[in-house]
Order: C-alpha cells, then structure tokens, then sequence
C-alpha cells in the first residue's frame, strides 16, 4: 500500500521538567501547540506576561534557562503497513524522546529532522524531554574553551538559532519545543528516504537528475522496485534493482519555458512527481511532489580592472540585484505561517526586490518561504547557520554540522528561486580584523567548515548551483575579507561612526550588507508599550533599541542634516526620514555604477518583535517610510542626481527589459520656487543599463536653491546645503478629503515648497496605512495618498495632525 501520513497535531500537554520557575507554573500541566514552543503555549495559558511587551522580556528569562517535557499518547496508525516511524521535521534543540519511558533518541539540532520506528507502539505514552539550550551550550564551552563571539552568549556552541539568544535587533528568548511538524508515517516494502532533483539546462533544453536514497524494510529488501519521474508532459521510468539503497534517474526535457527573476521574465514552474512503486505487482509504494524551474545560475567572480567581479547571472544573463536581509520573522519561530511568508515576501516584491538574502543567524526556513520566493521571482540567497562568531569544528558540533547541511541542501535543492549558497556571515571577516587570531590561539574556529566541509557537500549534493564562502569575503586570504573590490561586502562604518553621505566614497563590486535605523511605526509603540510619556529614552523605548548606542547613533547622524528635533514626534519623523535617505543614497549611488557594482542588500527587510532597527517593515508588519522609498530606488527605471569626477551628472538608471528613450527636465529653482534655469536633456538607454547625462545646470546659493529633474514621472531633488541650513519657507498646504467605505483620498496641494511629506496613517487608526512614504512637493502641484484600513472616519484635523515634513518643526498647521 502507499504511504499513509498521521500528523501528531493535538493531544498534548506541556509541563516544567526542571529549573527554576515562578510558583505559577512550577506544577502546571497545560495544552501544548505542535508545531509550537514553550513560550507561545505559556503564553496562551496565562502563564507569562506577552514577552514583546514593555520589559516582559526579562521577566521570561527564566524559560530560557528550564527544562521542558511534551507528552501526548500515540494514538494508532492505519493497519496493514511493515512499519511506523515517528517522524519529527524539528525539534528545538536538545531532546530525549521517550516511549513508554524507553529512549528512542536523543537530539542536539534545531536545524534537521529526525526519525524513529514505532512500529506496533500504539497507545503507548510518548514523551520529549527538553533540556536548557543554555545547559548543551555551555557544557559544550566549558569542555572546549571559549571562543571569540560578538555577543556574550553561547549560540556558537549549539547548532540552534543564534538569534535565539538576542541580537542588535531581537529580544533573548530561548526557545524549546515541537517547532515543526510531527507525524507518523506507515509504509511497506520501500520508501523515498530523500529526492535531490538536480536542474539543469543546455543548448535550451532542461534537464532532471532525480537522485533517490531508498529505506526498505526486511521483507522489501529483496524486491524489485520501479522508479518514475514525471514534470512537464514527460515521464522516464527507471527500474531499480533488488538491495538497492539509490537511484537516479534521468528526465529530458526539451525547450522548456525558462524561470527568470523578477523584472527579467516569468517565472514558469513545473510539477515534478518522484512515485516508488513495486515492480511485481505496480502498487505504488511512496510519492514525493514539489515544483521545479528550469533556469541556469551563475557566479562571476571574473578579475577585472576594478578588482574581482561578483554578478549573478541568470540564464545567461547578468543581474543586478535589488536585495534585502531577511531575519527569522518572529522571535518565536514557529508561529510564521504560509499566508505570513507569502505577505511579508509578498510586500518585498512590490517594493521591487529580487533577491532576499536569508541571514546565517536564523533558520533554514519552512518550503513555503521557498515557494513563494520560487512564484514572486525572488532570489534567494541562502547562508549556512554561522554568524558573528567562531565556531568550533570539534565533535560533537563537526557531525551535527555536515549532517544539517547535508540535509537541508537536499531538502531545498528544488527551487528555483535558490541561486547560491553562502558559508557564513561575517566570520572570516571577524578572524581578520575583530582580534580573534589573537584570542584563539590555534583553537578551531569555523574555517575548516567554510573553506573545506561546506563546500564539499554543495559541490556534491547541489553541484548546479554556486557557493561562497562568507559574506563578506573577496574569494581568497590574498585580499581582506571585506575589500570592496573583491567579492561580497558590508558596510557599517556609516552607520557606526560617520555619516550615510560615505556610502559615496566607495564603489563596491557587491554591496550586501548595508543600513540605517530608525524606530517602528507610531501605532506598534503605542500598542507595545505603556510608556508615558513617549521619549526616545522612555523605559520601554530604550529596551527595545538593542544596538550598542542605537539612540546616541541615531541621533549623531540626524546632527549631521537636521537641527535638534524638539518633540518625540518630530525626532521619531526625523529618524525615520533619516533612514529613508540613508538607504536611497547608497543605493542610488551604487545602482549608477552598474556593472561594476552588481547588487545592493539592505540591512534588513523585516523585523521579528516591536523594536527600533534596520528593517523597512516593522515587527507588527506596518512599512516604515524606508519601505517606500525602496519601492523608488528598487524600481525598473530610477532618475538621481550623481557626482562623477567632481562634476554633477543626470544617472537615467534603466533596469528594464525596455529601452528608456526620453527627455528630462533639470530646473534650478529658489526655495519660494521661482524658476533660475533650466535645461531639457534627452536621453535613449539600452535595457538593463545606466547613461550618465552631464548638466550645465546647477545651483549657486546653497542655502536657497535647489535642483529638481523630472522625466516620465520619476523625480530626484537636491538641495543646495544640509535641511539644516536650508532657509525652508513656512509649509502651506491645502487639503480635500474624499471618503469611501474603509477608503480615503488625502488630496494635498502646496502652496510652498514642502520637503519629504509624510501622512503617517497609523495615527489616524492602528490598521490604516497609505499607499506611499516621503513626498517632495513644488509650489502649486498636488498629491493624493490613499488610506486604506481606517475603521473610523477621519476629518482634516486628524488628517492634519498626522502629517509631517522637514519644514515643518512640529507639524503641519492648519490655515
């Protein structure tokens, strides 16, 4: 008979193991969420406050740090089947899995799958026993030696989600459950251990190399098996002999419609059904579906007269890409649903993204991030789980890593969307120039995984695809790990200690890490904490800023473009605009060096709690303005001022698959917008290009002039000094409102020159928000921002009372 799956989704029950816990919980039984963790069922139980709130994250330590048990009791599996294995696609982290009061196993992995036979086991009481992370982490420390790490907790010795145990951007929550699916799976004869669909295309024409491994049971050893693999109208049937434990079988496919990132083409994809079938009798043992895309993916690292190139090409043809970081979206890894993927990669597509970087401090994420990167035309970049620290290369560690690795390559070998594998992050960089030479002293630390284990088992398992060995890292010891001439490289002097303008000073090959912060939404720090009143240094304010400095840097690089803001509200605004522009100069400024600087990844896209960060889109999902100003220097066609050779030039910036052929319009205008000069340039761009265009027009008083160009609706606008200096008119703006259903118009028309407009609709109703961010508006013209999700009516005071500009010290007045 085939296959027959039973999840083990309910049924049960959490209670303390040991440690430490407040009275409350010490002898609680409670139901447990599988897939879940301890702190979610908690959490529902009423038994810890909501750890996101305020500073309830410290009041919750104490989970971290105790040991857990799961019980439930197998209920019985479909009769008639050779055997039954328990099957537990994740367990975070270190278990023991008792049935009856029997060990099946033990598990010291958040990051791979595990298997147990329970054949005949029905009915009996199933137990996983989970020990402290802290408890593995730190025995592992104290039996090797310390080793370097940036931050003073012990995730480098536990192959757990580095993330778990805080960050410059997350809470310490130290996760234990069930974290992914559980289930009983009950077969005969034969099964598919593992399908490694291997992708190919020449001259064309696709290919696909199913390799098999096979588990049969005593009686199955000795039969016969078929083999079939079906995708695209085509099928090949291979036979595979008695004994066997692998197979591979070969499927042409010809002329197959191609997978392109997004902006470059479609992105087709095809069933691929693997079916295992008994070759006496054609029952049909096991079946494994996913989809496959047929595409080619390069890496050229080519030496060249500016360095060592770094530039994907797909299909044949270079990219540039438009990346973002992604972190795990939820401290709490396992409450991130499909429908929650598909929304959060669904906003980084409409901002124009094409590549999403999964960060090595996180997880190997679920299919379903996969799968819709694989249908958005996203591009993933996939690190392996190494981050900001050495890691030992001893055992118990060393097997635990090559087997994750080797089963999560496998796992998502089929998508498309996966275009490299990435070793670690900022490790080699950290041996370099963060005094680990020095500290280790000939003690292991990851390099022997970087340079030699992970790239064997990619070059083995995943060999139609590239690897790299760290981000940053420029190819080989020859160079720095982050020299911007070789390979990838990351940028956080700018942020650290100068100014975003020095994103201006250099032109690396491959930008991919790179960032400002700025606080959430008004709405998540209103819903998230109690603080009254609101200030940047408020209790809970400052507890959600996690970076080293976080307020002192954001407020040095507002002292660089902005006088000192004299409310909450206006410093909050500022921040963010700040951000927005941080990002806009990098990218825009890179972006016009195309092909020599092939990809911008901003730190980051998302965030995983309410916190002040780097990401465009906060913990509560609310974009910040960063996220729309991405969708402007993200999309196909973008116009910016740039400086080459001292001079100002027009960037027309054509990452279509169109040619650009038009004019545009570069004025010289006084801040009252009184027209000084003007020039009409006309241009013709190739697709996938950038044309410099020199200017004779530029300003001459800084403090009161600026430069406006405009071409089919794209604008760039740059002021002669700092806003600072800048001698800004007094906003006036008239305002019409039109309502329908949930829906308002918010039409704006300036009588003044009115810089970097902002309706912040979140202040209006917690699940409002605007169709757009940052809006620069001449004398005269006129904007409508759309409001969606208002709940309540809104009249012009509210409307009012949530706007913001640069001009403006404390908002917009009313006529």
């Amino acid at each position: 008979m085939t296959k027959q799956s039973k999840p083990l989704d309910s049924g049960w029950t959490l209670r303390l193991a040991g440690g430490e816990a407040p009275d409350r919980v010490r002898d609680e039984t409670v139901p447990a969420q599988v897939p879940g963790c301890v702190h979610a069922d908690l959490l529902a139980a009423g038994l810890i406050p909501d750890p996101y709130r305020d500073l309830n994250e410290l009041e919750v330590a104490w989970a971290g740090r105790a040991d857990w048990r799961y019980d439930t009791v197998l209920e019985g599996a479909p009769g008639g089947f050779e055997r039954t294995d328990l099957v537990f696609d994740g367990l975070d982290t270190v278990t023991q899995v008792l049935l009856d009061g029997e060990e099946l196993g033990r598990t010291r992995n958040m990051h791979r799958s595990y298997r147990f036979d329970v054949t005949g086991r029905a009915g009996s009481a199933l137990t996983v026993r989970f020990a402290s992370a802290y408890t593995e982490a730190e025995a592992q420390r104290e039996r090797l030696g310390r080793r370097p790490n940036a931050y003073p907790e012990p995730f480098n010795f536990i192959r757990k989600m580095a993330s778990s145990f805080g960050w410059d951007w997350g809470p310490t929550l130290v996760t234990a459950g069930i974290w992914r699916p559980a289930r009983l799976e009950s077969w005969s004869t034969a099964r598919l251990a593992q399908v490694r669909p291997l992708v190919t295309v020449a001259g064309g024409d696709g290919r696909v190399e199913a390799h098999v491994a096979l588990e049969r049971t005593e009686t199955g050893a000795g039969r016969e098996l078929t083999l079939s693999v079906e995708t695209a109208g085509r099928t090949v049937v291979e036979a595979v002999p008695a004994g066997a434990d692998s197979a591979v079988a070969v499927l042409e496919v010809p002329a197959p419609d191609l997978w392109w990132p997004r902006g470059h083409g479609d992105q087709p994809l095809y069933d691929c059904v693997v079916t295992l079938s008994d070759a006496e009798s054609g029952q049909v043992l096991d079946r494994w579906q996913r989809r496959v895309g047929f595409r080619t993916v390069h890496l050229d690292t080519t030496p060249d007269e500016h360095g060592s190139a770094f530039t994907f090409r797909v299909n044949g043809r270079p990219i540039f890409a438009r990346g973002v970081n992604w972190i795990p979206d939820d401290a709490l890894p396992a409450r991130v649903t499909p429908e929650r993927y598909r929304h959060r990669l669904g906003q980084a597509a409409d901002a124009g993204v094409n590549l999403v970087r999964v960060w090595g401090g996180g997880i190997y994420e679920d299919h379903a991030f996969y799968d819709a990167c694989d249908e958005l035309g996203l591009m993933v970049w996939q690190d392996f789980l190494f981050a900001c620290a050495a890691y030992p290369e001893e055992q118990p560690l060393r097997g635990e890593v090559e087997a994750e690795a080797r089963e999560n390559v496998a796992r998502l070998s089929p998508h498309a969307s996966l275009v490299v594998w990435n070793g670690n992050n900022e490790n080699l960089w950290g041996f370099r120039d963060w005094n680990w030479e020095r500290e280790l002293a000939g003690d292991s630390w990851g390099e022997g995984y970087y340079l030699g284990l992970l790239p064997r088992v990619v070059a083995e398992l995943d060999p139609t695809r590239p690897y790299n060995a760290g981000s940053p890292w420029s190819g080989s010891w020859d160079h720095h790990p982050n020299d911007p001439a070789h390979g990838p490289s990351h940028f956080w002097e700018a942020w650290n200690r100068r100014d975003y303008t020095a994103y201006l000073d250099v032109v690396p090959r491959f930008a991919a890490e790179f960032g400002w912060q700025a606080p959430p939404a008004h709405a998540t720090l209103r819903e998230w904490l109690g603080d009254d009143p609101l200030t940047s240094t408020s209790p809970g304010m400052s507890h959600h800023q996690k970076a080293e400095d976080g307020n002192g840097k954001l407020d040095r690089g507002l002292a660089h473009h902005f006088s000192v803001p004299g409310s909450f509200d206006l410093w909050h605004y500022l921040t963010q605009v700040n951000q927005a522009r941080a990002i806009a100069t990098g990218v825009a400024h890179w972006r016009s060096h195309w092909p020599v600087c092939a990809g911008t990844v901003v730190w980051q896209l998302n965030d995983c709690w309410p916190v002040t960060s780097w990401a465009a889109v906060d913990g509560m999902s609310r974009p910040k303005p960063l996220y729309h100003e991405l969708r402007r220097v993200y999309a196909d066609r973008l116009l910016t001022f740039q400086h080459r050779d001292g001079a100002r030039v027009l960037a027309v910036d054509n990452q279509s698959p169109e040619p650009w052929q038009g004019g545009a319009l570069v004025r010289r205008l006084r801040a009252d917008g009184t027209g000084l000069a003007e020039e009409r340039l006309p241009f013709s761009v190739p697709p996938f290009s950038v044309a410099l265009v020199p200017l004779s027009v530029d300003v001459k008083d800084t403090s009161e002039e600026l430069l406006v160009a405009d071409a089919d609706g794209l604008r760039d606008v740059v002021l002669g000094c700092e806003d600072k200096d800048f001698a800004y008119p007094d906003p006036e703006l008239d305002l019409r409102l039109r309502a329908s259903d949930d829906t308002l118009g918010v039409v704006i028309t300036a009588r003044s020159f009115v810089r970097d407009l902002l309706l912040q609709a979140d202040r209006l109703g917690p699940s409002a928000a605007a169709d757009r961010g940052l809006v620069t508006l001449l004398p005269g013209e006129s904007v409508t921002i759309t409001v969606t999700g208002l709940g309540t009516p809104a009249d012009e005071t509210s409307v009012r009372s949530a706007l913001f500009c640069v001009n403006a010290a404390e908002g917009i007045p009313r006529p």
